[in-house]
């Protein structure tokens, strides 16, 4: 394996990636975990369990699908404007006041109110997820395109593929103690959530540059060129956008499978109540030693070396969280850390390397506008297909009476067939790597 000589990012990119790159995860793991959580203590403090995975399904659907067409026009216009600072400044700044609505939702609803608090719970996310993926998805991303290059992405797109974890120890750990389910509202939790992306997007006007020599986009209709993406002259000349793609997508429907049912399941399932902290915390450290280890060997020695092991470490991993059921005591605590690192960390390295894949074979100019093609394979199809897939999962473990919520270990074993899937994209970006 050869090894290869990074270009140089520079304090001001490597402080800029990493700083709003956090910034956006911790608003994006208050809507991906946090959101999904509070919707279903509501319906369970309310005696409504049964709403608790059919609102947690909608959420997750209509945010998916609202983050994708968001992503498309903003990416064409960032493009068509070539620039990216504006968006993401002034995007941060509304999204932090988007995160402070759930404040006014109490934690327990009247069973004459219970309709319209789930009807709130939607609309607020996705009006949560217009100003994410305005300023994240589409901006940012774009932005990371622009500042990289195939000797340094790597490396780079793992260090962004760790921040989720970390935002979720910082949530967890250092904000966590604000939210409750028993209490009557966690306005305070949400308002201080609020807060963190205002800043940042004030930050940014002073701190974030641009890239040099944006190209603009020139094309005299708009709405042909926001869809540049999905015309099929585009995608015939660059097949290979669209298998790194299709290997994330994979990825990412095994992940939201289980993901949105991960801190009840550690909760409830396995009993852990308030002690889910501890191993969370292990997990995610683990999972970002890991992770960013493989992103210096991205860069180093070539990604297509390391797409089949992380895959088989990765699923390994899922099913070793469905063998829990089977185990007790040290080998049941022993599982959970070490199956959790190695679950997250193969979830988190893939999601890089496929990035910085993508990003490889992106024609110069069209970075903001291939935004909403990444977000229908990263982010809309895995959003709709992996959730209705624990949606049919949860409703049969509850023999569908609405009793309880407890989400199943099976979860964990479909996400691990999902995953199996990968393996035929992967085989083509290895061969075209040559």
């Amino acid at each position: 394996m050869d090894e290869k000589r990074s270009t140089p990012l520079g304090a001001r990119v490597w402080f800029s990636a990493v700083f709003f790159g956090l910034v956006g995860q911790i608003a994006w793991i208050v809507e991906n975990m946090y959101f999904a959580t509070f919707a279903q203590d509501i319906f369970a403090n309310s005696g409504r369990a049964d709403m608790s995975y059919g609102v947690t399904t909608l959420m997750v659907i209509l945010s998916a699908i609202a983050a994708t067409a968001t992503t498309i026009f903003a990416g064409g216009l960032s493009d068509r404007t070539g620039k990216r600072k504006p968006f993401i400044a002034v995007g941060y700044i509304f999204w932090g006041f988007t995160i402070m609505l759930f404040a006014l939702l109490p934690m327990k609803a009247d069973a004459s109110k219970v309709g319209l608090i789930a009807a709130l719970l939607v609309f607020f996310d996705c009006l949560m997820t217009f100003a994410g993926s305005t300023s994240n998805d589409a901006a940012f991303n774009a932005w990371v395109a622009d500042v990289t290059d195939k000797t340094n992405r790597g490396k780079l797109n793992s260090i962004l593929a760790i921040l989720p974890v970390i935002a979720v120890v910082i949530v967890f750990v250092g904000l966590g103690s604000l939210y409750n389910s028993a209490n009557e509202s966690n306005a305070l939790f949400f308002i201080v959530l609020g807060i963190i992306p205002i800043v940042a997007g004030i930050l940014a006007l002073f701190v974030l540059q641009d890239a040099p020599g944006i190209q603009k986009a020139e094309g005299k209709n708009y709405l042909k060129e926001t869809f540049y993406g999905f015309q099929k002259e585009i995608i015939r000349n660059n097949k290979m956008i669209y298998i790194c793609l299709s290997a994330a997508c994979i990825i990412g429907i095994a992940q939201q499978t289980f993901f949105s049912y991960l801190i009840n399941f550690l909760i409830v399932t396995l009993g852990l109540g308030d002690g889910f902290v501890i191993p969370m915390a292990v997990i995610i450290v683990g999972a970002a030693v890991f992770t960013a280890v493989m992103g210096i060997l991205f860069d180093k020695k070539g990604r297509k070396h390391f797409y089949y092991p992380l895959l088989t470490v990765m699923i390994l991993g899922i099913l070793s969280f469905w063998m829990i059921q089977f185990t007790s005591g040290i080998a049941k605590t022993l599982i959970l850390y070490v199956g959790g690192v190695l679950m997250m960390g193969g979830i988190l390295s893939l999601t890089g390397a496929f990035t910085s894949s993508f990003q490889d074979y992106l024609p110069e100019g069209t970075e903001g506008r291939f935004q909403g093609v990444r977000m229908c394979f990263m982010v809309l199809i895995p959003m709709i297909v992996g959730p209705i897939i624990s949606l049919l999962i949860g409703l049969d473990a509850m023999g569908m009476n609405g009793e309880g919520f407890v989400p199943p270990y099976a979860l964990f074993m479909a996400a691990a067939i999902v995953a199996l899937f990968a393996v035929i994209p992967i085989w083509y970006v290895r061969k075209d790597s040559n």
